[in-house]
């Protein structure tokens, strides 16, 4: 209806892009039905809900970095004239999109609002076209969950739990291997897998905001994944200035990758 080419990226992960092209007016058109769409969504969830206040419909946009500053304007002034004029809610995030330069820009409001706003956007970004290349943001499948039971590993998909031989074996291993065994005497129930596997080392990068949830209360989550896994784990105090934790992760190949396995799914 609205003539612009849509494309939805695929969907095994928990974000999809949707890249609209086409002549503004088709783009308009385009987001109104979206944003009409959206708003229905909002009126539905709300018929047997007890809340009174209906939330404001929501997009967020993917930008190039390199237009974000046009879109801002100088000290703000692009971006005040943009709510002020639309009546919409705008914020430009302050980092880039994992693995991308690329931002999102996020919009809310009413419908109204926000297809006035994405004009006044795609005005912005007609007028000042990206610099250099843009890396564009592609979302990574979420790492699903994990439960461990009976023996059994099985990773949560929706309602249901889907059991994982790799990690039951994974899982198996770590509750059967002490971490000290003499050396060259082999791992009762896995052949071929002795105490004697090379250690190895192996670091991990992990943000500041997110290392609380990995460490937990006194160390008890740290504790649970070094038992598990068999692997040493020691991670780095925090330096200055930086937003990020160095983890190294000590031990057999399997160790590691249980370890590190643990510490994705926390």
């Amino acid at each position: 209806q609205s003539g612009a080419r849509i494309n939805i990226s695929e969907g095994s992960c928990p974000e999809r892009i949707v890249t609209i092209t086409g002549p503004t007016d088709a783009i308009f058109k385009a987001f109104s039905m979206i944003a009409l769409k959206f708003e229905e969504d909002i009126n539905a969830s709300m018929t047997n809900s007890t809340v009174t206040s209906k939330p404001p419909v929501t997009l967020r946009l993917v930008v190039p970095a390199s237009q974000c500053g046009s879109l801002i304007g100088k000290g703000g002034s692009k971006i005040k004239e943009i709510r002020e004029s639309t009546g919409a809610q705008v914020q430009v995030a302050g980092d880039m999109l994992p693995n991308s330069t690329e931002r999102a820009v996020t919009i809310s409001g009413t419908p109204d609002a926000i297809i006035q706003c994405v004009k006044q956007i795609c005005v912005v970004m007609l007028e000042s076209p990206p610099k250099g290349a843009t890396i564009p943001y592609r979302p990574k499948p979420a790492s699903a969950p994990v439960i461990f039971a009976g023996g059994q590993a099985f990773t949560i998909q929706g309602q249901y739990a889907i059991p994982h031989p790799d990690l039951t074996k994974l899982h198996q291993l770590a509750m059967q291997h002490p971490p000290f065994t003499p050396l060259g005497q082999t791992t009762p129930g896995f052949p071929g897998l002795d105490a004697t596997t090379p250690t190895s080392s192996h670091e991990l990068t992990i943000p500041n905001d997110l290392i609380g949830c990995i460490i937990g209360r006194q160390g008890s989550k740290i504790n649970e994944i070094r038992q598990m896994s068999g692997a040493q784990i020691k991670i780095a105090n925090a330096t200055e200035g930086s937003a990020e934790r160095q983890v190294t992760i000590t031990g057999s190949p399997a160790n590691i990758s249980l370890a590190q396995y643990l510490i994705n799914a926390r």
